[in-house]
């Protein structure tokens, strides 16, 4: 895996004239080299479904006047830049003009991203059509012509589909297509034919070669659909297109346990894919392959090509500004192993929630956030998971203890595993109760919203403070455990005949009851925290978890006095016999309506640091700097400081 690719957009209509005019193989080699690049993603066809190559399985588009392909490859190949190519699989808006009965159709007949043949943009193509072929016969042309180093195909994934190919196929083997559950599989199926039938495209002529179907997302708890990809996954992850600061590291910390070498995907842009003249500052940049690093990613930033061929100079510079950083950097991120004693059972990772709509997967986003700003290190799991590996186990908000679950929580928890629950999470799904033993036994519902936590002990808020909560909450009674933090109800709900103040009512002392509870199996708090975290991020929820936190796991393997916007975490690598300690520190502020933006890094000084491990340590630096940090040793854990993290450190604990 190369780590400092470039995602090289050219989706070009056929009104723009004079396609490539302006490229030079030396301009383009020049771009590459003040870009730090060692591998770009180039075309061989866009959305618009033009061709940027002489083509007998499609059209070349009909103002290119040369292989533009072949002369990039050529060019990039001369200074050792490796070159994947890029092929639009889903959509491919030529061909939707001339077979728009192979589009996909929602349960309206109106089409997938443009609903109509009236509204720019691109339409998405099914699978389960001869469309299918057409793809394919590209596929293999590509492998055989030209000296590719991957097959990126683009706008593929599991799709609703009701075309008529769909009904047809659905109705010939049984299926009401009115049943949306009964269509499932039928979808799942012609997903798993295109990856099959274009991995075999690929691979009859280059078995070694890797493909990669992006679909904008890898899914948690899906691992034979991540396994579809060969070689390495890319984490399409543009902080101001959408995605926001939270999901790359919430993704990572699923798809590393996999055991694949991945990339994580950001743009340069100011906003997202499509955009020409956007620049995102160069301290978002570096920051944004920081955190890739830090995750155990390679990196790909995303660009797009003018239509006359010629490299952006300052869209090179900026990208150099990050990859300078990084190309000094990879010999200590490759071949990691990322250390974490927290395991989160996501609701996506779990499967139960495919198809659920809202904000569910909040819960997840809220976890994720939690454990970053505390400083501790976590993974995502799902059920294939070896969840002994973890100290503490969390259980966010939902999560059912079906049978399987509970299964694997009683085999976790009886060899010495804790679990911290919230919510209805734990919960049998039959309404019998908990699945593990709390110390508490399940009322039901809370019917009051909001309601209020009161600490039992002197943290958050305070012992005896009330705070407002408002996450769903449960109803509990003690059954042996050790209370740890109560409920207060309002006096009662708001409504248009019983409201006081302008936003809820107070609470009522004397409706005290349970919140929080400890016992044998771990921690329970009775409130959806992670989900209403996410939503409205008020601080005692976090507070509430890290203390729990704190009880759970009483030595965990890093302490540090890196502020709640830092991100910290530790990779290991085997084969080097070390440890590296990854700080970074940025604050994003919003700009504009919704759009998070990184442009001034302030230096953090003297932050203190502590690391557990069972190996001697023989030696402590700074990389790439290569300064020696004294350190003190004791008990097994190594204490030191590190003077500055600007933007991002890597501090390398080298065993004896």
């Amino acid at each position: 895996m190369r780590f400092r690719q470039v995602h090289l957009d050219f989706h070009t209509s056929e009104l723009i004239e004079s396609i490539g005019s302006s490229f030079s193989a030396q301009q383009f080699q020049d771009m590459l080299k003040l870009g730090h690049v060692d591998s770009i993603t180039v075309f061989s066809k866009c959305h618009h479904g033009w061709a940027y190559h002489p083509t007998t399985a499609n059209e070349m588009h009909p103002h290119l006047s040369f292989d533009l392909l072949g002369a990039q490859i050529e060019a990039a190949h001369a200074i050792g830049v490796k070159t994947p190519v890029y092929l639009s699989a889903g959509l491919d808006e030529k061909l939707a003009r001339v077979h728009p009965e192979w589009l996909v159709r929602r349960a309206d007949e109106s089409t997938q991203w443009a609903p109509d043949f009236l509204t720019a943009g691109y339409h998405e193509f099914c699978m389960n059509t001869p469309y299918l072929d057409t793809l394919v016969a590209q596929i293999e042309e590509v492998v055989q012509k030209y000296d590719a180093d991957g097959i990126f195909l683009d706008i593929v994934g599991i799709r609703k589909c009701y075309c008529q190919s769909c009904i047809r196929s659905a109705r010939a083997e049984g299926i009401d297509p009115r049943d949306e559950s009964a269509m499932r599989p039928l979808w799942e199926r012609t997903y798993l034919r295109y990856a099959e039938r274009t991995n075999e495209a690929v691979h009859k002529y280059r078995p070694e070669l890797p493909v990669f179907h992006n679909g904008g997302h890898i899914p948690q708890g899906r691992r034979e659909l991540a396994f579809l990809n060969t070689h390495q996954l890319e984490l399409e992850s543009l902080p101001t297109g959408g995605w926001g600061y939270d999901h790359f590291p919430l993704s990572a910390r699923y798809v590393q346990q996999l055991g694949r070498p991945f990339l994580g995907m950001t743009g340069k842009f100011h906003l997202s894919w499509g955009e020409f003249g956007g620049y995102k500052h160069p301290n978002a940049l570096r920051y944004e392959t920081a955190l890739s690093l830090a995750n155990g990613a390679g990196c790909s930033v995303g660009d797009q090509l003018h239509p006359d061929g010629l490299m952006d100079e300052a869209t090179y510079r900026l990208i150099g500004e990050a990859y300078k950083e990084v190309e000094a950097k990879e010999a200590w991120c490759a071949d990691t192993v990322n250390v974490a004693d927290i395991a989160v059972f996501g609701l996506e990772a779990s499967g139960r929630f495919r198809g659920v709509g809202g904000n569910v997967l909040d819960a997840d986003k809220g976890a994720a956030r939690m454990l970053l700003e505390t400083n501790r290190l976590f993974d995502i799991v799902d059920l294939q998971s070896d969840w002994t590996a973890y100290a503490v186990l969390i259980l966010p908000d939902l999560i059912p203890a079906d049978a399987e679950i509970e299964a694997k929580l009683a085999a976790y928890v009886g060899q010495g595993g804790r679990v911290l629950a919230t919510g209805s999470a734990g919960l049998r799904p039959d309404g019998s109760g908990f699945a593990l033993d709390f110390g508490a036994r399940w009322i039901g519902s809370n019917p009051y919203k909001p309601d209020y936590f009161v600490p039992a002990a002197p943290f958050g808020p305070g012992e005896g403070a009330s705070a407002v909560m408002y996450g769903e909450g449960q109803r509990i009674e003690v059954a042996g455990g050790r209370v740890l933090g109560y409920r207060e109800n309002p006096y009662f709900n708001r409504d248009a005949f019983s409201f006081s103040s302008h936003l809820h009512t107070p609470n009522d002392k004397s409706s005290r009851e349970p919140g929080m509870i400890e016992h044998d199996a771990g921690i329970y708090i009775a409130w959806n925290v992670f989900g209403a975290y996410a939503e409205h991020g008020n601080l005692v929820l976090r507070q509430m978890v890290d203390y729990a936190l704190g009880r759970l796991l009483a030595a965990p393997t890093l302490a540090t006095s890196l502020p709640a916007q830092g991100v910290t975490t530790v990779q290991e690598q085997p084969s080097h016999r070390r440890l590296v300690h990854h700080l970074l520190y940025a604050s994003p502020v919003r700009r504009g309506r919704n759009v998070e933006i990184i442009e001034d890094v302030l230096p953090i000084y003297d932050v203190a640091c502590t690391v557990r491990t069972d190996r001697p340590v023989g030696s402590i630096y700074l990389a790439p700097q290569m300064t020696e940090l004294p350190f003190t040793a004791q008990d097994g854990a190594v204490s030191y400081t590190v003077p500055v993290v600007e933007c991002h450190q890597m501090v390398v604990l080298q065993f004896a």
